[in-house]
């Protein structure tokens, strides 16, 4: 029997959910922007749920942001979705390619190793040998494919690649036309109505490989913050472990005050201020609203598989402190002294923290 996908791309998932949004914009007679699949209102209301088209909410967080990335989207300008690791830069990406362009495929993934070639084209080897330059010969990147498309393309991580690199993306942006100087008379590619370029940064990447300043009069820049609201973060967790879980969530307990905890602790730790308003140092590794909700999903797994099926403040300790101690050593002593104060303290009145604590300074020992 053939396994299932572990992930498939956001336009096959919410297949139906873009059906139906485009049904409405037929039904309304809405005003689409040429190269696009819905109209701004439609992807609008893919990105951030519409209850009466039962169209589910995907981003969390700042709505007007939403809006604004679509207006840049609408005009000349690319898109550059800034911020911490782990705020949702990636998936908002990709949700606006499903939704405007049908397609979220069109990505490049910027690192120390990524070349000229993954911006531009590059060659098939034993083609170009036996017949010379020729479409057929040539292979399109990522960014080619969406400019004769006329559709969306991302730049992952634009600042892990080399500024050189970064720099072959300026003349396409700005001309909106790509010259392969091989192909003779077919030298010139157009970009086709609907293109563009959404990329994403991580701040903890300032300094890495700065961007020129000509690349970043292309962008229009837009910072995605961390979830404010703790209710908020706690429902979202909820809804993203159940989403995580599939089939097996019925066969976890998962109980309010739990999850509670999780969100309560990865917040002091990501703000450097406890919920009381006590200072503590904050820790080098990402607290992320997406880490907690991988945390929430490897404890439910170990409740589901080593436990009794109910998830445990004793099992998201065992969990969070691999999240927690990734990047430094300090960082060993942070959390430490944060479960020998903070959470002893609410352990003396709390029993979820109580086993919180006993947990995870039971690794210690």
């Amino acid at each position: 029997m053939p396994t299932k996908s572990i992930r498939v791309p956001a336009e096959e998932q919410f297949a139906d959910e873009l059906e139906r949004l485009r049904a409405a914009d037929e039904q309304a007679a809405a005003a689409i922007p040429p190269g696009w699949q819905l109209s701004p209102r439609g992807v609008r209301a893919f990105v951030i749920g519409e209850p009466k088209l039962q169209v589910s909410r995907k981003f969390y967080g700042d709505d007007p942001l939403v809006d604004r990335a679509i207006v840049t989207l609408l005009g000349k300008q690319g898109l550059m979705l800034v911020g911490e690791p782990g705020t949702a830069k990636s998936m908002l990406s990709e949700l606006l390619a499903a939704a405007i362009s049908g397609n979220s495929n069109l990505v490049v993934q910027g690192t120390a190793g990524t070349t000229e070639d993954h911006i531009r084209y590059s060659w098939n080897y034993a083609l170009l040998l036996a017949e010379g330059p020729s479409r057929r010969s040539l292979v399109p990147s990522p960014i080619f494919q969406a400019m004769e498309s006329g559709k969306l393309a991302r730049v992952e991580e634009i600042t892990r690649a080399a500024p050189e690199i970064q720099d072959t993306m300026v003349s396409l942006m700005s001309e909106k036309q790509l010259m392969v100087p091989e192909l003779g008379a077919d030298a010139r590619v157009s970009a086709r109505e609907g293109f563009n370029i959404i990329a994403t940064a991580n701040i903890r990447d300032r300094g890495v490989n700065e961007m020129s300043a000509a690349l970043k009069r292309r962008f229009n820049f837009e910072l995605v913050k961390p979830i404010a609201d703790r209710e908020f973060e706690i429902e979202l967790i909820s809804r993203q472990l159940d989403a995580e879980l599939g089939a097996e969530r019925q066969n976890v307990t998962v109980e309010r005050p739990v999850l509670e905890l999780l969100v309560t602790a990865f917040r002091d730790l990501r703000l450097g201020e406890t919920a009381e308003g006590t200072a503590i140092k904050r820790p080098e590794a990402v607290m992320s609203t997406a880490e907690a909700v991988n945390v929430a999903f490897a404890a439910a797994l170990e409740a589901r598989y080593l436990g009794d099926g109910t998830l445990s403040a004793a099992h998201v300790a065992h969990q969070i402190v691999g999240a927690a101690l990734k990047d430094n050593a300090e960082d060993a002593a942070r959390f430490r002294y944060y479960i020998d104060t903070v959470v002893r303290e609410r352990g003396r009145r709390d029993r979820e923290w109580k086993d919180f604590q006993n947990a995870a300074a039971a690794i210690w020992r």
